[in-house]
């Protein structure tokens, strides 16, 4: 696909095509909902390596979460752990929209929850709602977060909250484009699906035959509109399967299964031999419909897929050879699926604990944020700056800022012009930190920048930030103004205590002052 078009009635999968590159990650991504899962992997290591060498940084991290929704389907977990925590790990670097934080958190979430690691998965949903609260509520970007907030739901067995986030997905969507509705809603039929199939090995028939009808309808309206989503039609089949439409079942899985499994697409794949399965046991067919649950067994990545098609081994062999034997057997298999259902409330339960910790820490981060930013400008403030001087190591660099003149600026201009003054400042020395880098505001004309560089490295940082505020064009602000900075640089030796960095940065800065301002020293 070039410039990111997706071709006519392809159904896309559900993301949003951020950065200047989006055909890239739309390939992959698109590989992906098509379950060409293998392939995807190999059109990922391309776009990968173009991305970074275009130096697109937000169109690379969408490419791996194409690798990663790969791996996750392949069953190679590890690796797609490996990807996700890396994602976290960049979103402190990157930064970006909260939806686009909170997609990931959900993405992660889900891969966690596969592995059997329930409590931090759990923790990473709580984490995702909560970004998701307060993000915009419309647009691709809480669109596709929301779609993986459901599917993160989803692999817990949070049937509810997975459907109230699909809901609110749909309700996000605000494109033109009917294709990416149809992925949504093609993703929610396949959710109640899902949900219909546990309702019905719990012995909730009703309720799942009510989800099951709600299926149907959605999924026969896109294929008419001509979208081309196997996985529609899988999902289809087995709808028809279960609601009786035997013939209708049989005639989607004799045209589509050999296709599936011709071009391995797993997913699908499984979804027929089910679809198959439970269409021949209810003609009788016992043998035929054992053959078809085990082809489908052998396709099961996840705990939950193999535990459905267990049970419907254990069903049919029920039928087929009725008996004290294979009575026992389906009893303690049925005792086992009310066991892990039994389970979800323990999960909701340990949600809403994880969703009220992550409230709580986010209540103390902004109080803690309040009580160290200085109002002004956002940066951080006095206090901010005592905790980080006690806290500063040897590698490390301090660099402290003055305004020159700006009494000046302010009798002459008024306080309020040298207050713009002092934000454009701050807006200059926040653009200049990276990840767990600092920038202070004392009071008055008075700045300090915390830089994990060397003396070398700070000494280049400081000259760009000198050279930006010289060269800024202050007349928009007021005509006549200049503003210049004087500067006073230290890098921390090893077992100074941060005191001394002070005084030594401090003694630089009157250095700078005396020698006729605009520049900077260091030792």
């Amino acid at each position: 696909m070039r410039n990111g078009a997706l071709p006519k009635n392809r159904l896309p999968v559900l993301v949003s095509p951020y950065g200047p590159h989006p055909g890239l990650a739309l390939r992959v991504h698109d590989l992906t909902i098509r379950g060409h899962h293998t392939e995807t992997l190999l059109a990922a290591d391309e776009a990968e390596a173009i991305a970074l060498t275009l130096g697109d940084l937000r169109t690379h991290r969408i490419v791996r979460l194409g690798r990663m929704y790969a791996l996750n389907a392949l069953g190679r977990l590890d690796e797609a752990l490996q990807i996700a925590e890396e994602l976290i790990a960049d979103q402190a670097l990157l930064g970006g929209p909260k939806a686009t934080d909170a997609k990931i958190l959900a993405d992660a979430a889900r891969v966690l929850i596969h592995l059997g690691r329930i409590d931090d998965g759990l923790h990473h949903v709580a984490r995702s709602m909560t970004l998701l609260d307060v993000a915009p509520r419309q647009g691709a970007r809480y669109f596709s977060a929301m779609s993986s907030l459901g599917e993160a739901a989803r692999s817990a067995d949070l049937f509810e909250l997975a459907d109230d986030a699909m809901q609110r997905c749909l309700e996000s969507f605000d494109s033109p484009d009917d294709l990416y509705r149809s992925g949504a809603e093609l993703t929610h039929a396949e959710l109640w699906l899902e949900w219909a199939l546990r309702l019905e090995q719990v012995g909730r028939t009703e309720e799942a035959a009510g989800l099951i009808a709600r299926c149907e309808p959605v999924l026969r309206y896109w294929l008419e509109q001509g979208i081309d989503t196997p996985l529609g039609a899988a999902l289809l089949a087995v709808c028809h399967a279960k609601s009786g439409r035997i013939a209708e079942a049989f005639a989607i899985v004799g045209d589509l299964l050999p296709r599936m499994r011709a071009t391995g697409q797993l997913h699908e794949s499984r979804l027929l031999h089910l679809a198959h399965g439970l269409a021949l046991r209810a003609t009788g067919e016992w043998r035929a419909a054992r053959r078809e649950f085990r082809a489908g067994l052998e396709h099961a990545v996840l705990r939950a897929e193999r535990l459905l098609f267990q049970y419907e081994l254990a069903v049919t062999a029920a039928l087929e050879f009725p008996g004290e034997a294979t009575q026992s057997m389906l009893e303690s298999l049925h005792d086992h699926v009310q066991a892990l259902w039994q389970l979800r409330m323990d999960r909701r339960t340990m949600l809403r604990q994880a969703y009220r910790r992550v409230e709580l820490e986010a209540a103390r981060t902004s109080a803690d944020m309040a009580a160290t930013s200085d109002p002004l400008t956002g940066l951080g403030n006095r206090r901010m700056f005592d905790r980080r001087i006690g806290a500063v190591m040897a590698g490390g660099s301090l660099l402290l800022i003055d305004v020159d003149h700006f009494k000046a600026i302010n009798d002459r201009y008024s306080h309020g012009v040298g207050d713009r003054v002092l934000g454009e400042i701050a807006g200059v020395l926040r653009a200049h930190c990276r990840h767990d880098e600092v920038a202070i505001r004392f009071g008055g004309d008075e700045f300090a920048l915390f830089l994990a560089t060397t003396e070398k490295e700070a000494r280049q940082v400081a000259e760009r930030i000198r050279r930006v505020i010289e060269s800024r064009d202050w007349d928009a602000v007021m005509p006549g103004l200049t503003v210049t900075l004087s500067m006073g640089l230290a890098a921390c030796r090893p077992g100074e205590a941060g005191r001394d960095l002070y005084d030594r940065a401090d003694a630089h800065l009157y250095v700078a002052k005396r020698a006729g301002r605009n520049q900077l020293a260091a030792a």
